[in-house]
This record gives C-alpha cells, sequence and structure tokens, in this order.
C-alpha cells in the first residue's frame, strides 16, 4: 500500500508541476456547477458552455428558474449541449432536488451525510455515478473522488489496476480514494489534472513520449 500511495501522490506532484492550478470547476456558483455537471453528459465542455450562456442570458441559472421555464423553452435554451430533450426532463429532475436542499433550514445539505446524499442523487433518474460525484465535489464541497474515461484510461495504461477493475467505477474510486488524502482542494485539483493529461496526452492514440507520466509506464511501453 505505501509503494502505491507513493506512485499515485508521485502522479498528482509530477501533473501538478507540469500544469499548475488549474481552477477547475468553471462556475460562478453550486447551482451552476450541477447544472454543467447535468449538461455535460456526451458532449465537451464547449458546447455545456453556449448552454449556460443561454441560461445565464434568460436569468435562469438558479433552480427555481429554471423549474419556472416552459418544457420547450428549456429546452431550446440547452439545446447546444445535445440531447437537449432528455437533457431538459434531467436536468428538472435534478434542480427539483436541488430546490428541496436548498430550502433546508438550517443550513442547506449540510445536516445531510455525503452517502445519503449520493444515494438521493443516483436514484434520480440519468444520473451516473460520475455525474453525482461531480455535483458532490464541485457543487457541495464533499470529499469524493471523481472517475471518468480519463481516469479509467490513465489507470490502465499505467495497469495500476486490471481490467476488470479498471472498467468498475466503484473499484477505481476506491483504489484512488485509499491512496489520496480526503481533502476537497486535493480532490478537485487531482481530477483536474487527470481531465488535462487526458485530453492533452491520454487520448484514444496516445502521445506517451511527451507524457509527464512517461517516466511511470510499465517497462515495455514507454
Amino acid at each position: 500500500m505505501r509503494r502505491q500511495t507513493n506512485i499515485v501522490m508521485q502522479y498528482y506532484r509530477q501533473l501538478n508541476r507540469h500544469f499548475g492550478d488549474l481552477h477547475w470547476w468553471p462556475a460562478e456558483s453550486p447551482v451552476e456547477v450541477v447544472i454543467g455537471a447535468v449538461l455535460t453528459q456526451n458532449t465537451n465542455w464547449s458546447n455545456v458552455e453556449k448552454a449556460i450562456c443561454n441560461l445565464d442570458a434568460r436569468g435562469c441559472l438558479r433552480a427555481e428558474a429554471i423549474l419556472a421555464l416552459p418544457k420547450l423553452e428549456l429546452e431550446q435554451l440547452i439545446r447546444p449541449s445535445g440531447y437537449f430533450r432528455l437533457k431538459a426532463a434531467r436536468l428538472r429532475r435534478v434542480m427539483e432536488w436541488y430546490s428541496r436542499h436548498e430550502k433546508a433550514s438550517p443550513p442547506p445539505f449540510r445536516q445531510v451525510s455525503d452517502q445519503t446524499l449520493r444515494e438521493e442523487l443516483l436514484g434520480i433518474n440519468g444520473v451516473g455515478p460520475e455525474t453525482a460525484d461531480s455535483i458532490l465535489l464541485y457543487a457541495l464541497g464533499r470529499p469524493v473522488f471523481v472517475v471518468d474515461t480519463y481516469t479509467r484510461r490513465i489507470a490502465q495504461r499505467h495497469k495500476l489496476l486490471n481490467e476488470t477493475q479498471c472498467r468498475d467505477y466503484h473499484e477505481l474510486q476506491k483504489y484512488f480514494m485509499e491512496r489520496v488524502p480526503p481533502e476537497i482542494a486535493l480532490y478537485n485539483q487531482y481530477h483536474a489534472l487527470i481531465v488535462a493529461t487526458g485530453k492533452h496526452f491520454c487520448g484514444p492514440e496516445p502521445k506517451c513520449a511527451q507524457c509527464p507520466l512517461r517516466r511511470y509506464l510499465p517497462l515495455g511501453t514507454r
């Protein structure tokens, strides 16, 4: 465990030196993070930004404002994010959940455990583990490590776990959470660094020779 802990944190330090502070998630409020987490499913962030700008121009970066929008208008506002009819229905369900907690007193969300909030989110039709954990970490400030395609790809190529474990969201999440101190800012930055690495170096066609993690690749794959 100690050797693996050192490796995982060495990855973090190496990536942090390379990329610096990435200031992710880019949002002005927790509810904007929640909106982004829902809309970013199956699309790239530039499309999500267009949809968020549409909502902002309409004064709808609040849960109650989104819930007050007519169905067709909400669909058109978020159209740039793709699958807009499906996402509009999903966003309404998540905003209903958010609004219930936001109105709680006192204080909103804080009386509810991480596990309970996660189970509630996963109980919403269309919300999977990555979306739920993104909301928990980035919007609600809970120490939950977010796993995504980039995390899985890096773990597979570096053989941190076997193929079956890398494909299992919870196995991969457990691996990181057992080896990275449960600090919100650390989880935030680490996930952002993994995303940056995936985008710049560890895509479907990897650029291993330029990757800051090249030295850690198993022999024969560098």
